[in-house]
């Protein structure tokens, strides 16, 4: 698999990427066994960039990570998260951003733990702590780099002006955020120009909207009742329907390409810039080898004209998170 750029700072990754959250968080159906076998066949693939969180169980993902890849690290690129949500003493999420220095200090050596190595590759702020400045927070991420525990540094859901003082503090060498044909908020909030201009990588999450873009997600009733997209507002009511009328169109479009829907999809996104990386989540081996195939579409002017016909930007029905999760986004 080919390789993209992440920054000025010299990380390159695979062009697509393997999102771990599914595996032990957000939604159902777990099972070690698959999980570790599908990141086993994604080293296999030539993926080798793997994204987790220290919150994704709490904890599990990354330990899931670190016992299937003893013996693998210099395959690897990992990236893990800190600050989404604060994780207390007895492993509890108490739903509060934290960017304060010592917290950071505690999160990286217990995600170093867990991952059962010496360094992290890629170490991002999850969320951005409204109650703590920036730069504090980076400068406290930059003396990581220092000491060594971490390689480079990027920042998840965060405004431009936010990144531009992240990146005075330390260069930044990618920032996430969810980006796809459901939700193309980057193309004009400041986020993808501010990359671009600074010389950032961007890491697209949730590239085929969280499921809904596959086309296998046909009703309400299709998310199991422990599925954290219940509470998703696309996913509900009217927005669903409306949704779902905007992949049928883009199942039919992928078809007459002899393409899968996730397959457009991913494709779309890639399409976008070198400097863009997509990390779909899936925690099972038949659906990773279905979208790695995407690194082989090729999307013509006229494959992408008709894309944009059908998805344009604002196409979506409802927003990405509930309220409370918005509130958390582009700080």
């Amino acid at each position: 698999m080919r390789q993209r750029a992440l920054g000025s700072q010299g990380l390159r990754v695979s062009e697509q990427g393997l999102g771990c959250m599914g595996m032990t968080f957000g939604y159902s159906g777990w099972d070690d066994e698959e999980s570790a076998a599908t990141i086993r066949r994604a080293l296999e693939l030539g993926v080798n960039f793997l994204d987790t969180a220290d919150i994704y169980g709490p904890w599990s993902n990354e330990r899931l990570l670190g016992g299937t890849l003893a013996g693998h690290r210099d395959e690897v690129v990992l990236a893990t998260k800190f600050g989404g949500s604060e994780i207390n003493e007895n492993g509890e999420l108490t739903g509060r951003t934290n960017g304060r220095p010592e917290y950071l200090r505690a999160a990286v050596d217990g995600s170093l733990r867990r991952l059962g190595v010496d360094h992290i590759d890629l170490y991002y702020q999850h969320r951005v702590d409204p109650d703590v400045p920036i730069a504090e927070t980076w400068g406290a991420m930059s003396e990581l780099v220092r000491q060594g525990k971490v390689r480079y540094l990027g920042i998840s859901e965060a405004a431009p002006e936010t990144i531009r003082k992240a990146h005075a503090t330390h260069p930044v060498s990618a920032v996430q955020t969810e980006y796809s044909l459901f939700s193309r908020d980057p193309e004009d909030n400041g986020v993808l120009d501010t990359c671009r201009e600074l010389g950032i990588g961007f890491v697209a999450y949730s590239p085929l909207g969280r499921g809904f873009l596959s086309g296998t997600i046909r009703s309400f009733e299709d998310l199991p009742e422990d599925d954290w997209r219940r509470t998703a507002p696309r996913f509900r009511g009217e927005n669903f329907r409306r949704n779902l009328d905007v992949v049928d169109r883009v199942h039919e479009l992928a078809h007459r390409k002899g393409v899968s829907a996730s397959q457009l999809a991913l494709a779309w996104v890639m399409s976008r810039g070198e400097d863009v990386v997509a990390i779909p989540g899936t925690k099972k081996r038949r659906y990773l080898e279905e979208n790695v195939g995407a690194v082989d579409v090729t999307l013509t002017p006229e494959d992408l004209e008709a894309i944009e016909r059908v998805a344009p930007h604002g196409v979506v029905s409802g927003e990405r998170y509930d309220e409370d999760g918005m509130s958390k986004v582009h700080l």
